[in-house]
This record gives structure tokens, sequence and C-alpha cells, in this order.
């Protein structure tokens, strides 16, 4: 009966997923193949969204959205990895790309979409000011440490941490989001937990736990699906971006849209609800753990290889990083947001986009 309850497509995507990856890894990506798995990658990651919201379901606030945040995190840490030791030199800079490009897709993307598909739909929405005031002290620290102080107490050349700066500083994020994570779930949950909403989907009943098992285990199998043809699609990507003539930087974008792409579905679909608390759980959430989880990851896979990793940002986004840091600050300061508040981070968002295309 558990299993009658799952939509026929949250689980037959995933599957075509795999038979894609299959025959990619005959028959190539090129053409015709390359194709119809970008169309199946979208679908798969419309089927990891809904697996995700049942257990999100199941679990309850602020559990719900940890377990899409970290399972998207793990999955893209392992992407970064992989491509990393594919490529040590020419990818050096992967992970600061990627995870500077989930600051900005996160922070004013999916966060200006949320306050402005929410503000159109319901004029002003409401969240717990305590939890995003914690959520944004943890963020200024860590993309502070890892992505600007690389370039004040770098001791070789370029923008890199010497081998024991590495190691603390792979420390020192673990130590921030694990203090968070303790926070948003033990000491002081009730600031992350949403207002009462008015939706029905709010007050529906849970589903039981073995819809709830089907499904998390449908949503393991739909993120690894997704990050592997997004993997094998790199190539295809890359030499794409090459004939474009734009900078190898929008390659960590196109790699931190499609992991967090779950994500901004998720969110979108509770600030249309009128549940912009979960909204900010999953943003946050999620830059958060991409942060906090990737740098420790790609930290010891340096170190273990002897492989080069630059962290600095160059001086251009060290300025977006902090407009984006001081506008979060402001719009969600008050506990209350409008449409304004979403057209100024989705113009920052714009920015980035243009500057990184077009340096």
């Amino acid at each position: 009966m558990a299993a009658a309850q799952t939509p026929w497509w949250a689980w037959t995507w995933p599957a075509v997923a795999w038979a894609i990856l299959l025959t990619t890894f005959f028959a190539g990506t090129g053409g015709f193949i390359a194709a119809f798995a970008g169309a199946v990658l979208i679908a798969t990651v419309f089927a990891a969204v809904y697996n995700a919201e049942v257990v999100a379901h199941r679990t309850g606030e602020p559990f719900g959205t940890l377990v899409l945040a970290v399972a998207v995190t793990v999955i893209e840490v392992a992407l970064i990895v992989s491509v990393m030791i594919s490529a040590p030199v020419e990818k050096a800079g992967l992970a600061r790309d990627t995870v500077f490009a989930a600051v900005m897709i996160v922070m004013n993307g999916i966060v200006g979409l949320c306050l402005l598909w929410g503000g159109v739909r319901h004029h002003e929405q409401g969240f717990q000011l305590q939890g995003a005031s914690a959520a944004l002290a943890v963020l200024a620290a860590l993309t502070t440490l890892t992505l600007v102080v690389p370039n004040v107490v770098a001791t070789s050349a370029g923008p890199m941490f010497s081998t024991s700066q590495l190691v603390f500083v792979g420390m020192v994020s673990l130590v921030l989001y694990g203090s968070f994570v303790f926070v948003q779930t033990v000491r002081h949950r009730d600031y992350f937990l949403p207002p009462e909403a008015g939706d029905e989907e709010a007050h529906a009943s849970p589903p039981s736990n073995r819809t709830a098992a089907i499904s998390a285990g449908l949503l393991l199998v739909s993120l690894v699906a997704v990050v592997a043809l997004a993997k094998s699609l790199t190539p295809t990507v890359e030499a794409g971006i090459a004939r474009l003539g734009v900078p190898k930087a929008v390659v960590g974008i196109v790699i931190a849209a499609v992991v967090l792409l779950p994500e901004l579905l998720a969110a979108l679909r509770a600030a249309r609800a009128n549940r912009l608390q979960t909204s900010l759980n999953l943003a946050l959430g999620s830059i958060l753990a991409a942060i906090g989880l990737t740098i420790p990851a790609v930290a010891l896979v340096s170190i273990v290889l002897g492989q080069p990793l630059e962290l600095g940002l160059h001086e251009k986004d060290q300025v977006l990083l902090v407009l984006t840091l001081i506008v979060s600050v402001i719009t969600l300061g008050t506990g209350r947001t409008t449409v304004l508040q979403g057209i100024v981070h989705l113009v920052i968002f714009a920015v980035f986009l243009f500057f990184a295309a077009v340096p």
C-alpha cells in the first residue's frame, strides 16, 4: 500500500537516469544522447524534490530541510572531488568557484525568487528572525574564513593556504557547521520552526514510516543519478563553454546550479504555500552545509593527494560576496519580507551571472 502511494514518476525517472548512465558508459554522451540525458536529469531532479518533501513531511521541521541539504551537499562534494582528481592542476580553483557560485545562487537567486514569488502571492511574509540571524552569522564567518582569508595569509604563490592552515580551516568549518546543526535541531529548534500556515498541505497527515523509508531510498538513488549524469555531461558542457569563449569559472556555476536545483524547486513551492520559514531553512541550511562540508572534504583530498587547492576569491568576487552578506543581513533583519527584497537579491544575482560570463 505504501508503494502505491508513491507516484510512478518518482521512481521511473531515477530508473531511466540509471539506464542512461549505462548507455553513456558504453556509447558516450554525444549528440542526441547528451540532449536526452539533460532532459532526464531535470526530470530526476523533480523526482528527488518530491521524495525529499515526503521525508521532510514525516520528520518535520527543521529535520526535513536538513535531510535534503546534507544529502545534496554530500553528492556535491563527491562530484567536485571526482572532477578535481581527474584534472588536478586545471581544476585547482573548482572548489572555490563552485562554493562561491553556490553562495550567490542560494543567497541571491533562490532567496530572491522565494521572496519575490511569496511577496507577489501573499504581499508580506514572516519568518523566525532568530533562526535567520544565527544562520547569517555562521555564513559570514564561513565565507570570510574560507574564501577571503586565503588572500591575506597565503604563504605561497597564489590564493592558497599552507598545509597546516588548510587543516585548521577545515576543522573550523566543521566546528561552525556542527554547532549550527546542534542549535538548529536541539538547543534552539524553535528558532527554525515555521509559524502556523493556512495551507492544507501543512496540516496533511504525515506519511507512514514505510512510505517515508521508500522515499528516502528513492531520494538517495535520485541524487546519485543526478550528480552522475551531471558528471558525465561535464565534458560536453565544458566544450560548449570553450566554444562560447566564456571563463572556466562558469563550469563551477553550472555544477552548483545543477546540484542546487532540487532545493530551488522545494524552496519555491514552500514560498508559494506561504511557508517562507521552510524556504529559508532550505536555502540557508543548504549553503551552510555546502561550505561547512565541502571545504573540509576538498582540503583532505588536497592534502592526501598533494593536489593544489585555490580558495581565495578574486577582488571582484570579494566585493559581490560582501554586498551579498550586507544585503542579506538587512533584508532578513526584520522578520518580514516583501517583493522589494526579492528584487534586490535577484538584481545582485544578475550582476554575478553577467560578470561571470563577461569579466
